[in-house]
């Protein structure tokens, strides 16, 4: 497994080594781990934590260690590629399996923890592993308390450390002790964080003169020093090492040491503290380090970085999950800035939705898609032309296929499919590529707006894949009755809670025009009343507006609300071709425009003609993608650019 790992193209903020596993946490709250019935999966352990948390907040991290070489591994790297953590140093270790990490919380203080970590991929870490040139281009390495309990690792990271000093950069130790990893208490009792023990301490205490901050709890400090009281634990680590010493203190903060250790513990630099209502406790410490390294490394004061890192580790002990509920910067200085009125802050939903849009699983800037989520257009077609509606499933597959020949594995394209006639078409969809897929949850043509298959949509929505977005039509116009739009909005705003509770993205379109007339303020208009009801989606998508000042109606009603939303698209609405590119170039000076979802205008020629038996599948294929791309042309061309 030795080999060098390279040097990244933009040199390193910090590197983090150690454990990398799998979370999968129990969805009931206040559940024996027993009774758990379904689990949320996420990145986790303590240094795969860090590196994301740190990524977050804005540093250039990387990860290293090791992971599986099977679907658990993947998906580690795949996480972490996605939250902007370097892989340079990501081995993949083809004879052991990734780590895994089963937990519930059963009670503000009861969180049953199962670690399956027998001869997994990371504990496999060698000094072999351990590039000089990977290491070299960091600022500062992390090593972490569990990856000194074998001799492999240890090994692993004490070259990690000699280098990192040779370098002239920072060594980081976060003490992060498991007593179960260290073999000394039974598997039920993974989450113990507190067991005595000579030889934990004797080892602890070499490695901390190699280092210049040393971060702990107070069980932690412990356990490093191998004292039983506090103030003698932090100044037997003074004694062996002049790191900087942050105490963490859960709920009361933490408190940092530069010098020597006062007899009044509470005199060390203490940063602002953020009292919140504790959910879980596990991974606060690794979003607490990440908000310490962001301030420390970026040469904030010690009180600022200990400010910071109370305000993340509030975030994650708010909240479930690990390394997901890690906040953004754009988050934390939110935060920091205007406070919540919640203690629980996954209450909050102005921040839930900035740190929802932040972390967001890709960007998006531009959007040309196929809409061929039609349903009862095409049964309609289908009937007239004597065909067997069964067949429309199908024909929706070619038009997957038409759109993968014009995407042709480049960005920025997408499609709309059903479930009632597009299931097969969706599993064609997964073949290629794409960058999005919509699906519609509306049934056709109702007003008022009721869901298609289940008024309690949010209960279908866990079954579908997570990068699926949720697209529902209304047909809303300001100017409706105060029940109509009364009953619209109710639905609206469960689906977008729905959204927003089981992680899909939310597309809404809105037709006014076909229910009163179209003025320059009106869909605007729509919009802000959407918005004051606290609906926020991801995309809207909207009918072509007939002049500039509509556009520019749109764009300051969406900056005023939600500066996070990806945009707008627009839709076709069987219009001509000629018509489709005056509305484009309608857009042009309407930056909120990201680009078009077409679909009558592009497949319907070709499904008239495959449905009667005119043409064949490729011919319907070819139609359908001569026409997609000749769209994407005109669009790109009002935006004076090139499909890469």
């Amino acid at each position: 497994m030795a080999g060098s790992q390279g040097v990244p193209a933009q040199p390193l903020d910090v590197i983090t080594i150690g454990r990398a596993s799998v979370d999968l946490y129990g969805q009931q709250i206040g559940s024996r781990l027993e009774d758990v019935t379904s689990f949320a999966k996420s990145v986790g352990g303590c240094p795969a934590n860090i590196a994301i948390g740190t990524a977050r907040l804005g540093l250039r991290s990387a990860l290293l260690t090791r992971v599986g070489k099977e679907q658990f591994g993947g998906f580690l790297r795949e996480q972490l590629a996605r939250e902007g953590v370097n892989l340079d140093g990501l081995k993949t270790d083809p004879e052991r399996l990734t780590a895994l990490a089963i937990l519930s919380v059963e009670s503000d203080k009861s969180f049953p923890l199962l670690f399956y970590r027998e001869n997994c991929a990371d504990m496999a870490l060698e000094e072999g592993d351990i590039d000089p040139a990977f290491i070299a281009s960091a600022r500062a390495v992390v090593v972490t308390g569990t990856h000194f309990a074998r001799p492999n690792t240890e090994a692993a990271q004490r070259k990690a450390m000699k280098l990192m000093r040779e370098a002239g950069g920072k060594v980081v130790l976060d003490i992060d002790y498991r007593p179960n990893l260290w073999g000394l208490a039974g598997h039920a009792e993974g989450d113990n964080r507190y067991i005595a023990s000579d030889v934990v301490s004797a080892r602890m205490k070499t490695v901390l003169p190699g280092c210049d901050l040393i971060v702990g709890t107070e069980e932690e400090v412990l356990i490093a020093s191998g004292e039983s009281e506090l103030l003698p634990a932090l100044k037997t680590i003074r004694a062996l090492s002049t790191a900087t010493i942050v105490l963490k203190r859960g709920p009361m903060g933490c408190i940092v040491y530069e010098g020597a250790i006062p007899e009044d513990l509470e005199a060390g630099i203490v940063g602002k503290g953020f009292p919140i209502e504790v959910y879980n406790v596990l991974g606060a410490g690794d979003a607490f380090m990440s908000g310490f390294l962001r301030g420390w490394l970026g040469g904030e004061s010690l009180q600022t970085a200990a400010t910071w890192a109370n305000a993340c580790g509030a975030f994650a002990v708010s909240r479930l999950l690990c390394s997901p509920e890690s906040p953004t910067f754009a988050e934390l200085q939110y935060f920091l800035e205007h406070g919540s009125q919640h203690r629980a802050l996954r209450k909050d939903e102005a921040i839930n939705h900035i740190h929802w849009a932040t972390t967001r699983r890709c960007e998006i800037p531009a959007l040309m898609a196929l809409a061929c989520d039609h349903r009862a257009q095409l049964e309609a077609l289908a009937a007239k032309l004597g065909a067997d509606p069964a067949r429309l499933g199908a024909f929706k597959v070619l038009a997957v296929k038409a759109a993968a020949r014009v995407a042709n594995g480049r960005p920025g394209y997408g499609m709309l499919l059903d479930e009632k006639h597009g299931r097969e078409a969706m599993f064609e969809f997964a073949r290629h590529p794409f960058s999005w897929l919509g699906r519609p949850v509306e049934q056709p043509g109702s007003r008022p707006l009721r869901f298609e298959t289940s008024q309690d949509v949010g209960s279908l929505l866990p079954e579908w894949p997570v990068d699926h977005c949720i697209k529902c039509l209304c047909f809303y116009h300001p100017d409706d009755s105060a029940e109509m739009k009364r009953v619209q909005q109710d639905k609206l705003r469960g689906l977008f809670e729905a959204a927003r509770k089981v992680g899909r993205e939310l597309l809404v379109e809105i037709i006014a025009g076909k229910n009163g007339p179209l003025a320059d303020d009106t869909v605007a208009r729509a919009m802000e009343e959407l918005y004051a009801l606290g609906i926020k989606p991801d995309w809207w998508k909207l009918e072509t507006q007939a002049s500039p000042a509509a556009w520019a109606a749109i764009e300051t009603t969406v900056a005023k609300h939600d500066p996070w939303c990806r945009g707008v698209v627009l839709l076709g609405l069987d219009a001509p071709a000629e018509e489709l590119e005056a509305g484009f170039a309608a857009t042009a000076e309407a930056p909120i425009v990201k680009g078009f979802a077409v679909g009558r205008t592009i497949f319907m020629n070709a499904a008239e003609g495959w449905l009667s038996g005119r043409m064949d599948d490729e011919a319907a294929i070819a139609d359908m993608a001569r026409r997609f791309e000749g769209l994407t042309d005109l669009w790109l061309a009002t935006r004076s650019r090139k499909a890469a």
